[in-house]
């Protein structure tokens, strides 16, 4: 019996050694990209805009992908913290990051130092933008963006304003303004959109910038009016609230423009057929219908790029605002 068992036994390793050999990592790892999970990292809590976005995408990219996506929240420092978590990750496809403004545009000029550099990661695309919104009190006391525009310039000092935080894409598009009209309000800078708003509701401070996502509901019960649009264009959602472009004429708000806007990152070392396909699979998921669909109904606009056209992006938005930074001698060290 022994020596059938070792006979029968040599056998099976002879004849199915091959097969055996596809369960080895090492074979595992040349099997077809994707072979196991993905991991996509938020650098924001749970159930905010950004972490919604990125719970729209990554189970339809899993299904395009034929792979699980599992989101993973790592909030803290104003998206320092999950930006250098995905930063020293290998680059080997395996792992997504949402990447913002602030993490790849304005923090390296707010800060003297960071965990990570924008260099850290390969950009895959474009994925959406949060129009920003000029909104006050109800019962503020501002009519139109005109007549608020007036007030300020009029009184300075005399008005505050509440954003998310300091640094924040509200924060720096409200710097634009008061740049623009040589206005000087006073910032209050809260822990998040959600107290800043409240007390903007309450009344506590009169004025904020605010992103679709967090604000359209409470603009439409009438808690919050909106003033006037930070983009350059009107939007679907509030097709009534002009531009400032609009408001501003041919002066200096003219071609006004500032966005909160989220694009797809993979670590560096990426290799380029996998940037591409994971490039791909992102524009295919955000263009899938009932997906655009609940984005945009979010307060979103969907505007999915490749790679190098994020890469383009980033290069013009960075001298751009960090001019501003350096002009406005902001600091967040």
């Amino acid at each position: 019996m022994t020596l059938q068992r070792r006979s029968l036994l040599a056998l099976a390793a002879g004849t199915l050694g091959p097969s055996a050999a596809l369960l080895s990592p090492s074979a595992r790892a040349a099997d077809p990209y994707p072979n196991h999970a993905l991991r996509w990292i938020v650098a924001y809590p749970a159930a905010g805009g950004s972490d919604f976005l990125a719970r729209q995408l990554a189970p339809q990219m899993g299904r395009q992908m034929g792979q699980t996506i599992v989101v993973d929240n790592r909030p803290g420092a104003a998206g320092i913290i999950g930006t250098e978590a995905a930063s020293k990750q290998p680059g080997d496809g395996y792992t997504l990051l949402t990447g913002d403004n602030g993490a790849m545009v304005f923090h390296t000029a707010l800060y003297k130092t960071l965990p990570y550099s924008p260099a850290d990661f390969v950009p895959l695309g474009f994925m959406a933008s949060f129009p920003l919104l000029l909104v006050v009190n109800p019962n503020a006391g501002f009519t139109s963006a005109a007549q608020f525009l007036e007030a300020v310039k009029r009184s300075p000092g005399k008005y505050s304003y509440a954003s998310p935080g300091a640094g924040s894409p509200h924060h720096l598009a409200m710097e634009l303004l008061k740049q623009r009209t040589g206005s000087f309000i006073v910032h209050v800078p809260y822990r998040g959109t959600a107290p800043a708003m409240q007390d903007v509701m309450s009344g506590q401070v009169p004025i904020m910038v605010v992103d679709t996502a967090a604000g359209l509901a409470q603009i439409r019960g009438g808690k919050l009016k909106a003033l006037a649009v930070m983009s350059r264009h009107r939007i679907a959602l509030l097709p009534d609230v002009p531009t400032l472009s609009e408001v501003g004429g041919n002066g200096p708000l003219k071609d006004f423009e500032a966005i909160a806007w989220q694009g797809l990152f993979a670590p560096k070392g990426t290799p380029p057929d996998i940037a591409a396909r994971l490039s791909a699979e992102m524009r295919k998921a955000i263009l899938a219908p009932d997906v655009k669909a609940r984005l945009e109904a979010f307060g979103l606009e969907v505007a999915p790029t490749d790679g190098p056209a994020l890469a383009a992006f980033i290069q013009k938005e960075t001298a751009f605002w960090h001019a501003l930074i350096k002009e406005r001698q902001l600091s967040l060290d």
